[in-house]
């Protein structure tokens, strides 16, 4: 029973708060108290006990010595709450130490009532059921050491901490705070409990003592712990009108609904002013953290799940998804008897493609088979699919903004020796050898015309801020530039299009277009100091295979067209294409 699987000592302690919330309390504490030794003239400090206080509706004796055997308590068939499984508060507390106390009343601290568990006194065979509750009033360290002791409440104290992961209540602080502020974030925001964490050895002068902050993976709730600038301003928002989605999943002939919410980094976050890389800053090491798809039961979090994520890929971070269910819904999604973890789902998400593989059957039929049989995986396939269509969304989303993020920085500072100003020259030239382009016409229009036209073009069309696309138009204006890159996501197989406003000439680039990946991205990205050698030369590798397969492209399709006439058409266009190529190339 001792290796029930929580994580570490801060998911330990997240079973005692959850009984605490689950009884009312609207103030829980975690405390710790420590002891300072000097070993080798230097100071250290050791965790003694670690306690969990709150301002609950207490318990009687009998509902005490529930509370302290395994599967047991009052609320085994309640699916209104956080709690159910009758586990946490014994399992949680053997989970990390040898004695666990625990005193409750009703009124008033003075009358509490004490029962534990201690596991030498069981190993040894003294204590060989939960011990009757007994009248013992709160013990005065936790009454100097507690701030919201009321006229109810409970108090749990694990000692002897064989088990437990950190040494001293510092680094349980710190290592548990973020997980906390993470899994009762909506507790927290919407004013339903404070929780407060302190450190001591005197209790009357804490070491630590602060209350713990919201931890948003979705970025959109504040204040929260997100580093400044983005503490009290939210670092995400909502992807779109359509950024929460509701699936229906039923069960013995009731329905239920799983609410899906997807938020994306504003583009501010991503992409600063002052050209610093974001995810190097304190609120992007922060996002780092906490990657992942949030499985949020009654308001309380289980976990981040990782299953869909791509470690390696660092853009993972700017996306939030949260999946919200009530817990009449825990056996769909296979709620752990600890509350750690969403089992099912877990399991589908990883081998979603070999639930869906059949030489006999359409995915259609393979879902209908499986909600007949009134398998749980049925509806979790359609869960899982919804957030994976979204996520391939906000990836390409980010990596949009990430590109045209690049070509706008390189854009705002012009650069004679840059494409734009090579292409444009080159054009310059033509023009002169009578050569006009339908863009040509509107290059006498007013600059405050042109730049306003491609500023609301950008807007419109590329989904840039007002901010971006005005920097862009008035640089390519000023600058006297022809051409604008932009990137968008597109389905079809182009890999780029091109557009005439205001005198410019825009050039979009299909991000999901494979050529993009090979020739642009892969040298669009500016060296790292200290980049090995060897992965440098393995992006010019890509980029030289990827020019001469867009080539043989090509000359394949040349290959394929059988009438002469048409033929003769795309051999003309080859040659004129490449006469306005030497052009712009010669002097490169």
């Amino acid at each position: 029973m001792r290796d029930n699987g929580y994580q570490n000592t801060a998911y330990a302690i997240a079973e005692l708060i959850d009984n605490s919330l689950q009884a009312g309390a609207t103030a829980v504490e975690l405390l710790c108290r420590e002891r300072r030794e000097f070993k080798t003239k230097r100071e250290r400090w050791t965790i003694e006990k670690i306690a969990v206080l709150d301002n609950g509706a207490g318990m009687d004796a009998e509902t005490l010595q529930m509370a302290l055997q395994f599967g047991n308590g009052t609320r085994l068939d309640d699916r209104s709450g956080i709690g159910r499984f009758g586990m946490g508060l014994p399992s949680a507390s053997i989970s990390q130490c040898k004695r666990v106390d625990v005193w409750t009343w009703q009124e008033g601290p003075a009358q509490a009532l004490h029962s534990y568990i201690d596991l030498d006194d069981v190993a040894e065979g003294r204590q060989t059921g939960i011990a009757d509750p007994e009248a013992d009033p709160l013990p005065k360290e936790w009454l100097a050491a507690g701030q919201a002791i009321g006229d109810t409440g409970t108090l749990v104290v694990w000692s002897n901490l064989d088990r437990c992961m950190w040494r001293n209540g510092t680094t349980i602080i710190n290592r548990s705070e973020s997980i906390i502020g993470r899994m009762y974030r909506q507790f927290i925001h919407d004013g339903r409990a404070q929780l407060r964490l302190a450190a001591f050895e005197d209790p009357k002068a804490p070491r630590v003592d602060r209350f713990a902050e919201v931890n948003d993976p979705g970025y959109l709730i504040v204040p929260s712990s997100t580093p400044a600038p983005f503490d009290e301003t939210a670092m995400f928002e909502p992807d779109g009108d359509l950024w929460e989605e509701t699936i229906p999943v039923e069960v013995d002939g009731e329905a239920h609904e799983v609410r899906l919410r997807f938020s994306i980094a504003k583009s501010e976050a991503r992409n600063r002013p002052d050209g610093r890389d974001a995810g190097r800053m304190d609120y992007g090491r922060h996002a780092k953290s906490n990657m992942g798809v949030s499985i949020v039961r009654a308001t309380r979090e289980l976990e981040l799940d990782l299953t869909l994520i791509d470690k390696s890929d660092t853009r993972e971070r700017w996306w939030g998804v949260e999946i919200q269910f009530p817990p009449a819904l825990d056996e769909v999604f296979g709620v752990t008897n600890n509350k750690q973890s969403a089992r099912n789902f877990t399991s589908v998400a990883a081998h979603l493609d070999d639930l869906l593989d059949s030489e006999t059957e359409t995915e259609h039929e393979i879902e209908q088979r499986l909600a007949e049989d009134e398998d749980p995986t049925a509806p979790l396939i359609e869960i899982v699919k919804a957030v994976n269509r979204r996520l391939r969304y906000l990836r390409s989303t980010i990596q949009v903004q990430r590109a045209n993020a690049r070509s706008n920085k390189r854009k705002t500072r012009y650069d004679s020796d840059s494409a734009e100003a090579r292409a444009s020259s080159a054009t310059e030239d033509r023009k002169a050898e009578g050569k006009a382009g339908s863009s040509d016409l509107e290059e006498d229009l007013p600059d405050e015309e042109r730049i306003k036209a491609i500023t609301q073009e950008l807007v419109e069309e590329e989904g840039l801020s007002e901010e971006e696309a005005l920097d862009i138009a008035q640089d390519a204006i000023e600058s006297h530039t022809k051409y604008i890159f932009t990137r968008y996501e597109g389905e079809g197989s182009s890999f780029f299009s091109v557009k005439s406003k205001a005198g410019e000439i825009l050039i979009r680039v299909n991000t999901l277009h494979p050529a993009y990946e090979n020739l642009i991205e892969v040298l669009d990205e500016i060296p790292e100091d200290g980049e090995p050698a060897e992965e440098l030369l393995e992006r010019l590798i890509r980029a030289r295979r990827g020019i001469m397969l867009l080539l043989m492209a090509w000359a394949r399709f040349e290959d394929e067209t059988q009438n002469a006439d048409e033929r003769r058409r795309l051999q003309d266009a080859r040659n004129s294409w490449g006469t306005v190529a030497l052009k712009f190339l010669e002097n490169n």
